[in-house]
Protein backbone atom coordinates (compact mmCIF):
# COMPACT_ATOMS: atom_id res chain seq x y z
CA UNK A 1 0.00 0.00 0.00
CA UNK A 2 1.34 3.79 -1.05
CA UNK A 3 1.04 6.28 1.70
CA UNK A 4 1.82 10.23 0.80
CA UNK A 5 2.88 11.85 4.07
CA UNK A 6 2.18 15.69 3.70
CA UNK A 7 4.58 18.16 5.73
CA UNK A 8 2.25 20.95 6.77
CA UNK A 9 4.46 23.62 8.09
CA UNK A 10 3.06 26.40 9.80
CA UNK A 11 3.96 29.60 8.83
CA UNK A 12 5.16 28.47 5.40
CA UNK A 13 1.86 29.99 3.94
CA UNK A 14 3.24 33.39 4.45
CA UNK A 15 7.36 32.89 4.22
CA UNK A 16 9.23 35.08 1.61
CA UNK A 17 10.63 33.47 -1.79
CA UNK A 18 13.61 31.76 -1.34
CA UNK A 19 13.25 31.32 2.17
CA UNK A 20 15.13 27.90 3.09
CA UNK A 21 14.89 25.62 6.48
CA UNK A 22 17.50 25.85 8.84
CA UNK A 23 20.27 23.48 8.24
CA UNK A 24 20.03 21.44 11.44
CA UNK A 25 16.51 20.71 10.80
CA UNK A 26 17.56 19.73 7.00
CA UNK A 27 19.89 16.90 8.88
CA UNK A 28 17.55 15.83 11.33
CA UNK A 29 15.53 15.09 8.06
CA UNK A 30 18.08 13.69 5.88
CA UNK A 31 18.46 11.12 9.05
CA UNK A 32 14.68 10.53 9.08
CA UNK A 33 15.02 9.96 5.20
CA UNK A 34 18.13 8.01 5.13
CA UNK A 35 15.58 5.56 7.92
CA UNK A 36 12.86 5.38 5.59
CA UNK A 37 15.31 4.49 2.46
CA UNK A 38 16.74 1.71 4.68
CA UNK A 39 13.63 0.24 5.89
CA UNK A 40 12.67 0.13 1.82
CA UNK A 41 9.94 1.95 1.97
CA UNK A 42 10.14 5.03 0.45
CA UNK A 43 9.19 5.70 -2.82
CA UNK A 44 10.06 9.15 -3.61
CA UNK A 45 10.25 12.81 -1.51
CA UNK A 46 11.13 16.12 -2.16
CA UNK A 47 10.45 19.59 -0.99
CA UNK A 48 8.64 22.69 -1.81
CA UNK A 49 9.62 26.23 -2.58
CA UNK A 50 7.09 28.89 -0.73
CA UNK A 51 3.60 29.48 -2.08
CA UNK A 52 4.78 33.09 -2.56
CA UNK A 53 6.76 31.56 -5.17
CA UNK A 54 3.90 29.41 -6.48
CA UNK A 55 0.97 30.02 -8.83
CA UNK A 56 -2.75 28.55 -8.04
CA UNK A 57 -4.91 27.55 -11.68
CA UNK A 58 -8.84 27.64 -10.75
CA UNK A 59 -11.49 27.50 -13.15
CA UNK A 60 -14.41 29.98 -11.89
CA UNK A 61 -17.43 29.46 -14.61
CA UNK A 62 -15.19 26.38 -15.82
CA UNK A 63 -12.48 28.76 -17.58
CA UNK A 64 -8.56 28.89 -16.37
CA UNK A 65 -7.70 31.92 -14.30
CA UNK A 66 -4.16 31.74 -13.14
CA UNK A 67 -3.09 33.74 -9.16
CA UNK A 68 0.31 34.15 -8.18
CA UNK A 69 1.54 33.05 -4.70
CA UNK A 70 1.41 34.06 -2.29
CA UNK A 71 -2.28 33.39 -1.23
CA UNK A 72 -4.25 35.58 1.17
CA UNK A 73 -6.74 32.94 2.18
CA UNK A 74 -4.31 29.77 2.87
CA UNK A 75 -4.34 28.81 5.67
CA UNK A 76 -2.15 25.50 5.32
CA UNK A 77 0.08 24.61 2.35
CA UNK A 78 2.61 21.98 1.88
CA UNK A 79 6.12 21.94 2.83
CA UNK A 80 7.13 19.11 1.30
CA UNK A 81 6.64 15.03 0.59
CA UNK A 82 7.26 11.81 1.25
CA UNK A 83 6.07 8.88 -0.78
CA UNK A 84 6.31 5.41 1.18
CA UNK A 85 5.66 1.88 0.05
CA UNK A 86 4.21 -0.18 3.58
CA UNK A 87 1.81 -2.86 4.41
CA UNK A 88 -1.07 -0.67 6.26
CA UNK A 89 -1.75 2.58 7.87
CA UNK A 90 -0.91 1.87 11.08
CA UNK A 91 2.75 1.25 9.66
CA UNK A 92 2.03 4.62 7.27
CA UNK A 93 1.17 5.98 11.06
CA UNK A 94 4.43 4.75 12.79
CA UNK A 95 6.67 5.95 9.89
CA UNK A 96 4.97 9.72 10.37
CA UNK A 97 5.71 9.54 14.59
CA UNK A 98 9.19 9.03 13.97
CA UNK A 99 9.53 12.27 11.50
CA UNK A 100 11.51 15.08 13.29
CA UNK A 101 8.84 17.52 13.26
CA UNK A 102 8.66 20.06 16.20
CA UNK A 103 5.80 22.61 16.77
CA UNK A 104 5.13 24.38 13.75
CA UNK A 105 5.21 20.72 11.49
CA UNK A 106 2.34 19.04 10.89
CA UNK A 107 2.41 15.20 9.37
CA UNK A 108 -0.82 14.36 7.09
CA UNK A 109 -1.32 10.81 6.38
CA UNK A 110 -3.11 9.87 3.14
CA UNK A 111 -3.47 6.46 1.12
CA UNK A 112 -3.25 6.52 -2.83
CA UNK A 113 -6.04 4.91 -4.79
CA UNK A 114 -4.71 2.43 -6.42
CA UNK A 115 -6.31 0.95 -9.64
CA UNK A 116 -8.12 -1.98 -7.21
CA UNK A 117 -10.05 0.35 -5.50
CA UNK A 118 -11.82 1.84 -8.34
CA UNK A 119 -15.18 0.22 -9.54
CA UNK A 120 -14.81 -1.50 -12.86
CA UNK A 121 -16.40 2.06 -15.09
CA UNK A 122 -13.72 4.29 -13.44
CA UNK A 123 -11.00 1.32 -14.33
CA UNK A 124 -11.76 1.18 -17.94
CA UNK A 125 -11.33 4.95 -18.08
CA UNK A 126 -8.16 4.76 -16.17
CA UNK A 127 -6.32 2.82 -19.61
CA UNK A 128 -2.63 3.75 -20.00
CA UNK A 129 -2.83 4.91 -16.43
CA UNK A 130 0.48 2.61 -15.72
CA UNK A 131 2.18 3.96 -18.63
CA UNK A 132 1.65 7.46 -17.73
CA UNK A 133 3.16 6.73 -14.36
CA UNK A 134 6.35 5.65 -15.91
CA UNK A 135 7.18 8.05 -17.91
CA UNK A 136 11.07 9.60 -16.78
CA UNK A 137 11.32 12.91 -15.73
CA UNK A 138 12.50 15.73 -18.11
CA UNK A 139 15.42 17.12 -17.42
CA UNK A 140 16.34 20.88 -16.94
Amino acid sequence: MRFMMLMIPKGYETAAPGTMPDAKAVAAMMRYNQELKDAGVLVTLDGLHPPSMGVRVTFPDGKAQVTDGPFAEAKEVLGGYWMIDVTSKAEAVAWALRCPGDDNATVEVRQVQEFADFPADVQAELGGFDEMQAGKRRKG
